[in-house]
């Protein structure tokens, strides 16, 4: 059996300390065998929020994969997000991980984030052809019997939240993935947890979305998914601070 802990969204510059600090003590006292972040570690990418990001995750003391978030792009140094937009993300990953890997089951990373699109809201989702590409040959080359997750910041399509994605190239993506028959997609964004199959012509894909870490709130409080994969298959459990018991 392989438990993850699969959090998003926790903004650091308006991080919800008191859900950091609950979310820490689960990890010490359960010990998941790693921890998968689906982007917006930051709030606007200031080099003292992913200082303070580093540094709760090293606080840990498990593997972490981080994926790349929009809120993770520079946000008022246009130079920079023009010309090097991830150098920032870059030495955060330095503490941590891209992609994970454990006994039977590979994390895998699909970029959702851009620099720039031709719309003028540049935070909603894109996966480009160079991206899927990239995810495609990485889940291709795991080994035989390999069970797979891809993270990514934005859902791949719309799943019901108050908060929208509207994410380009998506539903090609969610199809390349269900030939692959991947276990599920994690994702964050939107703020709120789900679990929902969507249907696509390869076949369904199970989509797994957590919520924030936050004071953004939107229609769920502060929370997380712990993912257990074991020979049944993929089950998971949404873990909110405000639940008893959580």
């Amino acid at each position: 059996m392989i438990r993850l802990f699969h959090i998003s969204d926790v903004h650091f510059g308006l991080e919800d300390t008191a859900a950091l600090d609950w979310v820490a003590a689960c990890v010490a006292r359960e010990r998941p065998d790693a921890v998968a972040i689906t982007g917006d570690l930051t709030m606007r990418a200031r080099h003292r929020e992913f200082a303070a990001a580093a540094a709760w995750i090293r606080g840990l003391g498990v593997p972490v994969t981080v994926e790349v978030g929009n809120h993770d792009l520079p946000y008022f140094n246009l130079a920079e997000r023009f010309f090097d937009p991830y150098r920032r993300f870059r030495t955060l990953q330095g503490a941590v991980e891209h992609g994970i890997a454990l006994p039977g089951l590979a994390v895998v990373p699909l970029k959702t984030t851009a620099r720039a699109q031709l719309r003028l809201n540049w935070s909603k989702g894109r996966v480009s052809e160079r991206s899927l590409s990239t995810c495609l040959a990485a889940l291709d080359a795991l080994p035989a019997g390999t069970r797979a997750l891809v993270a990514c910041h934005h859902p791949l399509v719309e799943t019901g939240t108050r908060g929208k994605a509207l994410t380009r190239g998506g539903s090609r993506a969610l199809a390349a993935l269900a030939r692959r028959g991947v276990l599920g997609v994690l994702s964050g964004h939107v703020h709120d947890s789900f679990d929902i199959m969507h249907p696509t012509a390869n076949g369904p894909v199970r989509m797994i979305g957590a919520g924030t870490l936050s004071q953004r709130l939107r229609a769920t409080p502060a929370g997380f998914n712990e993912l257990i994969i074991d020979e049944g298959g993929l089950r998971v459990h949404m873990r909110h601070a405000a639940m008893p018991g959580a």
